[in-house]
């Protein structure tokens, strides 16, 4: 893995994770430490989705990021999403820590594998899980498993139709303003039945979180960046203008 650190936009740092082969493979073990000093603002992606690949020999691959962000820092952590090929097994890990007023955007999202190709959910284990701690308390955390031991993933009352699922969490009185327009723009809309991407908002201590379930990675997408564009402001530049 290495950082890739473009010219800096206005007052915020940009910083994108990379590798060679553009994932993992069986046996890899990445870690990524992050410390945003008070009152900075850092932007951290991917150059392109995190590739799980194929493990005929059944060795577990992972991740692992913690960060510590100080008084009225903002980190942005908005990488591309996770694509677990057939076969593979991944585990992640995620750690935030924040003081009081510190502000996070954690997005955290996968795709049902290289769907092209004819795979779905057909990966052995995928497991994620973020924490946020705010002063030293656990102020949220999101965890998921998924393994076919547990059931057809691509299952009817499992993923289903859906090929891409999302998580987005806003926490902070600078993202504020994006968390309360997100929940407007959610809670606004007509539910309509089978529509290529679903989504459903609801607020946390300090915040908000988004979900989203789509049947294509681009629709999910569009539906991101909708919720992330205002935050160009807080960075200096669209970050997601040329990806999704």
């Amino acid at each position: 893995m290495k950082l890739l650190t473009p010219r800096s936009r206005g007052t915020s740092v940009w910083a994108f994770t990379s590798s060679f082969g553009g994932g993992l493979v069986a046996g890899d073990q990445t870690e990524l430490d992050l410390e945003i000093a008070a009152g900075a603002r850092c932007f951290v992606g991917t150059q392109s989705s995190t590739k799980i690949y194929r493990n005929p020999a059944a060795l577990p691959c992972g991740h692992q990021t913690t960060a510590e962000l100080g008084d009225a820092s903002l980190l942005v952590f908005a990488p591309d999403p996770v694509q677990a090929f057939a076969g593979s097994a991944y585990t992640q890990r995620q750690e935030f820590r924040l003081t009081p007023s510190a502000n996070l955007v954690l997005l955290d999202w996968f795709t049902a594998g290289r769907t092209a190709r004819g795979e779905r959910w057909a990966f052995n284990h995928f497991q994620s899980r973020n924490d946020v701690f705010v002063d030293g308390r656990r102020g949220f955390v999101d965890s998921l498993l998924l393994e076919p031991e547990s059931g057809l993933i691509a299952g009817s009352h499992r993923l289903g139709r859906f090929n891409c699922v999302a998580m987005l969490l806003f926490l902070g009185s600078t993202v504020e303003a994006a968390a309360n327009r997100a929940l407007e723009n959610i809670a606004s809309r007509e539910v309509v039945q089978n529509a290529p991407s679903i989504a459903s908002a609801s607020r946390v201590a300090g915040g908000a979180i988004i979900r989203i379930a789509g049947e294509s990675t681009e629709s999910v997408g569009r539906e991101l960046h909708q919720h992330l564009q205002p935050l160009t402001a807080l960075l200096g530049d669209d970050p997601w203008a040329r990806k999704w």
